[in-house]
């Protein structure tokens, strides 16, 4: 019996040992032993999103801004949601390739997503498309529930509408924005 107590106390020991080590150098400059921040929440983010000026190509440009209003720091992971619907007829998904690296938004912070589209007339647009001053958004991984109706503007902060034709509107990774 005292065999197995002394055995279960060095396993015990060795676990910690192992967690120990498993948790790494925590003495950077940057790193604290802070919890990790939660993840971003759609209401806790402002949103914005903005028309690029036409450049008579067969695919428009826009530019999708999310920025910390929260008094915390944010984990920002993934794809942001997008949809952009005419009432509950044709609808069009915002769609990134692979996964984005987690972006941390500290307080006052914002990120930005690219989006490219093809608007109506142009080479290859097809015939559904949505033409609508507003669309829906998301923080990654939210529910559909936890979605904001945010008007869509142009450079200037004009109201504007977006006319997107396809299936789906490409987004590139979330960086953070400059500034």
């Amino acid at each position: 019996m005292r065999a197995k107590t002394r055995l279960a106390h060095s396993m015990a020991v060795l676990g910690v040992v192992m967690a120990v080590t498993a948790c790494g150098n925590v003495n950077s400059e940057d790193e604290t032993a802070a919890p990790a921040a939660a993840n971003c929440r759609t209401g806790g983010l402002k949103w914005s999103l903005v028309l690029q000026p036409d450049k008579s190509g067969s695919r428009r440009d826009a530019h999708l801004t999310a920025s910390n209003r929260g008094s915390a720091p944010c984990l920002f992971a993934g794809y942001p949601g997008l949809l952009i619907h005419n009432g509950k007829a044709n609808s069009l998904d915002g769609v990134g390739q692979g996964h984005p690296e987690s972006i941390t938004l500290r307080k006052g912070e914002e990120l930005t997503v690219g989006l490219q589209y093809t608007p109506s007339g142009a080479k290859g647009a097809g015939s559904y498309c949505v033409r609508e001053p507003d669309a829906l958004v998301s923080a990654p991984h939210a529910p559909e529930s936890d979605r904001a109706d945010i008007p869509i503007t142009d450079t200037h902060g004009h109201p504007t509408q977006i006319d997107a034709c396809g299936d789906h509107i490409s987004m590139s990774p979330p960086r953070l924005a400059q500034g």
